[in-house]
């Protein structure tokens, strides 16, 4: 339901779970560096979506987390590269947790100097992901692959973009996404409905209407560059396998991601021939997994895990696929691998954070009403 105030409200009840959980999130991430409002460009230093999620978190009172913590809540937030959540798990007193994310999401509260102080922070943070190997593996693979989308940016940003955010700049970038219109709230486990939207309906007063128009990436069809390596110390070399794809609209990009997973199940999946021959030599082991990135603008498939040669294992996958290219697909190992997505998407449906963030993200994506 849209509320009188302009938030779009998605309730999933489940009366048998005991357990309740909330999302309040906008479209607002890390690729989000720049946009126009009132017809003029802005521009905002790589990060700062992620700086701003940290700063929510203070009041005038305090900080929030302890509050929610004395009421047995566990609450905590998230910056991706085009969504930023906050969200609420409990079993008990979960409408009074509700209005506390409602509130303290809803009223920004920093001055210049904590925002400074928390630059300190963010900047530790940011160099500890510089020596997490999975972590620079899954950047070092964006940033080949794309030359210009944002997307391959931290999304925490550097220590230098970081150091150019003000309480100014963060109230600015607060006012045009925190936006209700550019909103979501998502719950779902054993709640009453309306007792939820009329808490929301209350707690949150309409603003003035924000128009933002994103900045499009015009990225180029062949990959940055084919092949990257860092030197960090590990007792196994992490290795990232990227394909680039061609993003589309909402309903194309679900569509292409989908049947990726089908396609890459087939190509490495745990019940693939490949899988068997690279886990059995131990060029492989059971670290491996692969993902689909989709998003505004952004399509990849990707490979990941440890291995003691990471070129053989990229030889083979991409041998595998000119032989499928060239021979075909199985019709039983697409039944298969088609069996087991489908299977690994209902199995979504029995948790309650997993119903929350999948609705809060099909509403992000424009297939919320489908």
């Amino acid at each position: 339901r849209t509320l009188g105030n302009g938030l779009e409200v998605i309730v999933v009840s489940k009366p048998r779970h005991a357990k309740r959980y909330a999302f309040f999130a906008t479209r607002y991430g890390g690729m989000d560096m720049r946009f126009r409002l009132s017809g003029a460009w802005q521009d905002t230093p790589a990060g700062i979506a992620h700086y701003l999620e940290h700063k929510m978190f203070d009041t005038q009172e305090g900080n929030v987390l302890q509050e929610l913590a004395k009421n047995g809540a566990h609450d905590n937030a998230f910056t991706s590269s085009a969504v930023t959540a906050y969200y609420v798990e409990c079993t008990e007193k979960f409408y009074e947790n509700l209005r506390i994310l409602l509130s303290f999401v809803s009223v920004p509260y920093f001055t210049q100097e904590s925002v400074e102080k928390e630059q300190g922070i963010i900047g530790q943070e940011i160099r500890m992901y510089d020596d997490d190997p999975g972590w620079r593996s899954l950047f070092n693979l964006l940033g080949a692959i794309y030359h210009v989308n944002p997307v391959r940016l931290d999304i925490a940003g550097t220590t230098e973009s970081i150091a150019e955010i003000t309480s100014d700049l963060l109230y600015r970038c607060y006012h045009t996404f925190y936006s209700l219109g550019n909103m979501v709230l998502t719950v779902a486990g054993n709640f009453r409905p309306e007792e939820v939207l009329e808490t929301a309906d209350k707690i949150l007063q309409k603003g003035e209407d924000v128009h933002i128009q994103w900045r499009k990436a015009e990225e180029p069809r062949e990959v940055a560059a084919p092949y990257v390596e860092q030197s960090l110390s590990v007792s196994t070399p992490l290795f990232q396998l990227g394909f680039k794809g061609t993003a589309g609209d909402s309903l194309q990009n679900l569509k292409r991601q989908i049947a990726d997973e089908i396609l890459l199940e087939i190509l490495c999946g745990e019940s693939s021939t490949l899988y068997r021959q690279l886990y059995d030599s131990g060029l492989i082991n059971g670290t491996f997994e692969y993902e689909v990135l989709a998003g505004r603008d952004y399509l990849c498939c990707m490979y990941g895990g440890e291995s003691r040669d990471p070129k053989k294992v990229r030889d083979a996958i991409c041998g595998e696929v000119r032989r499928l290219m060239a021979e075909g697909i199985d019709p039983e190992a697409f039944r298969r691998c088609r069996k087991a997505t489908y299977g690994r998407y209902i199995g979504m449906f029995s948790r309650v954070d997993s119903i929350a963030s999948l609705m809060m993200l099909s509403h992000f994506s424009g297939l919320g009403n489908m």
